[in-house]
Parts: C-alpha cells; sequence; structure tokens
C-alpha cells in the first residue's frame, strides 16, 4: 500500500470583499498547467441561496516525481454568499462578485504509489530500510518540493485576492 506523509497540513486563506470568481479559476487552472500537474477535480458543488451562491470546489491536483513518489495538493475551495456586483473600473462598468471566500491547502507526498514494494514480506523489510538509509535525502527534497509548490500556489491566491483589497 501507498505510504502517504502530509507536509503542509490546513494552510488557509480567509478573503471577504470584491473579486473575480472566474479570475480566481483561471489563476488555479494556469498555476497547475504551468507547475505540470494532472487536474483531478472530486468535488463541484453549486447551490443558490437567498443570500447569494455557495460554491465548495474540491480539487486534488498530481504530479509524478519518478516511478517511486509523487506530490499530490488538495484544495478546498469554500465561497459564500457571493452575489454579483457592478464595478466601475477606469470608467468602464463590470461585472464582479462580492462574498467571502476561504481556501485550504494541504500537501501530501506519496511514496511506492504503484505498490511495486508491497508483493512479499522481505519487498516490504528493504522498502522500510531503503526508506529509512537510502532514499532519506531524495524523500526530504520531494517534501521540499511538496512545500514549495504549496507555498508558491497560496501565494499566487493571495496576491490575487489581495489585488482587489486596494481596488
Amino acid at each position: 500500500m501507498a505510504e502517504t506523509k502530509t507536509v503542509v497540513d490546513k494552510l488557509r486563506i480567509i478573503y471577504e470583499g470584491i473579486f473575480s470568481m472566474p479570475e480566481l479559476y483561471a489563476i488555479i487552472d494556469n498555476w497547475l498547467r504551468e507547475k505540470g500537474y494532472d487536474k483531478m477535480e472530486k468535488k463541484n458543488i453549486e447551490k443558490i441561496t437567498p443570500e447569494g451562491k455557495n460554491i465548495e470546489l474540491l480539487l486534488q491536483p498530481w504530479k509524478k516525481i519518478t516511478d517511486y513518489a509523487k506530490i499530490i495538493l488538495n484544495i478546498r475551495l469554500i465561497a459564500t454568499g457571493i452575489t454579483e456586483v457592478e464595478v466601475e473600473r477606469e470608467g468602464v462598468k463590470v461585472k464582479m462578485n462580492k462574498g467571502r471566500v476561504q481556501v485550504v491547502f494541504d500537501g501530501w507526498l506519496v511514496t511506492d504509489w504503484e505498490n511495486r514494494w508491497e508483493g512479499k514480506p522481505i519487498f516490504f523489510f528493504l522498502r522500510q530500510i531503503f526508506d529509512r538509509y537510502v532514499f532519506k535525502p531524495y524523500t526530504i527534497g520531494y517534501e521540499n518540493a511538496v512545500a514549495k509548490d504549496t507555498a508558491d500556489l497560496h501565494g499566487e491566491i493571495k496576491g490575487f485576492l489581495n489585488l482587489y483589497r486596494y481596488k
């Protein structure tokens, strides 16, 4: 069975105000495409209430590093009370969204994801030895890559949302 190590746990962004939901989706999509992640959408729920739209999106993009290790990012976007407003930018009226957005990030490193070391008990034992002594420098590098990618996406989204705070 593949071994999953949590590297980043519940890194959050909370924003309330005016923003563009389609642009937020595009920022996430473009970042994933640039970094070579395969996007997997686990959940996409949209409810319309009297207060506005409620959107819940769960993405689990993944990237294969080697045949032994892969990175999985867990991105949970919860938008509540989303209403459409018109904002004047540079003399032009533009449709934007207003509401509350919360984005939660988790970063996981999955090793032996193809279950090659699980066939016999001796292979499992050898895998433990290799993980502890031989693959340790590589595993640390992979964990740093998970942390870096998660922090990079966090910064990208936070920067995007903070742009609207000062307009």
